[in-house]
């Protein structure tokens, strides 16, 4: 069960103890995270999934009760709750962490749900096969390497829509990772592998748990972006 007098404090020391993991190491974390993770978010107001989803939802044009969709670094099943309360029905999950998918099960929303440690193994789900692929949270340096936006590439339909969403923190390896992100964003285009739909900024998206504040009212907000890309036809 989880500790409700869990406070922004207490957060911000969990997720500076993931500093320097490697992926192994990660998915261990979150398997340990697991059991706090949907009272921890609340407390840092994480509206990353609520801001993905909409902003899938307001450029996706096909039907949302056929769609198939994967959902990458599931987690607890926040991006399903949300989207199949716009009326999506079919989701996929992959997370690194076993703990993580097990509450993702207890949605229910979730008709098959795979263990990948994304980088060191492959996405492992049927290539070319969902109309949404979305990733919400983990497109960050530590969490998941850039090469693995080819794979979320590789696993939707022709036609299928890829959303991401990155965030910015003052770090100088998140500030790189952005500049390979973008790099790899625009090589894809180029190569005529997709198309932009739409980039939008996120504002105030979750309060920062990598700086400390004298108080919590002074906390600031992490910012960040999502983008849509619709992959080509052939």
């Amino acid at each position: 069960m989880s500790d409700c007098s869990r406070t922004v404090e207490d957060v911000r020391t969990l997720l500076q103890s993931r500093k320097g993991l490697n992926p192994q190491q990660m998915a261990k974390f979150f398997d340990n995270w697991a059991e706090t993770y949907d009272q921890d978010v609340k407390t840092l107001n994480y509206r990353e999934p609520n801001l993905a989803v909409d902003f899938l939802n307001a450029n996706f044009p096909g039907s949302r009760e056929e769609a198939q969709v994967l959902d990458i670094a599931c987690g607890s099943g926040l991006v399903a709750k949300l989207m199949a309360e716009l009326g999506f029905k079919h989701f996929v999950g992959v997370d690194c962490s076993n703990s993580m998918l097990e509450l993702a099960a207890k949605t229910g929303l979730y008709q098959d749900l795979k263990l990948a440690i994304l980088g060191p193994e492959p996405l492992p789900t049927q290539t070319g096969a969902f109309d949404v692929v979305i990733i919400a949270g983990a497109l960050r340096d530590g969490s998941v390497p850039v090469s693995v936006i080819r794979e979320l590439w590789q696993a939707a339909k022709p036609g299928g829509y890829i959303c991401m969403s990155r965030v910015d923190t003052a770090s100088e390896s998140d500030k790189s990772y952005k500049v390979s992100v973008e790099k790899e964003l625009q090589l894809m285009e180029e190569e005529g592998l997709w198309t932009p739909v739409d980039t939008k900024e996120m504002e105030k998206y979750f309060i920062d748990p990598f700086n400390n504040y004298e108080k919590e009212q002074d906390a600031h907000y992490l910012s960040g972006t999502m983008y849509l890309y619709r992959k080509s036809l052939n």
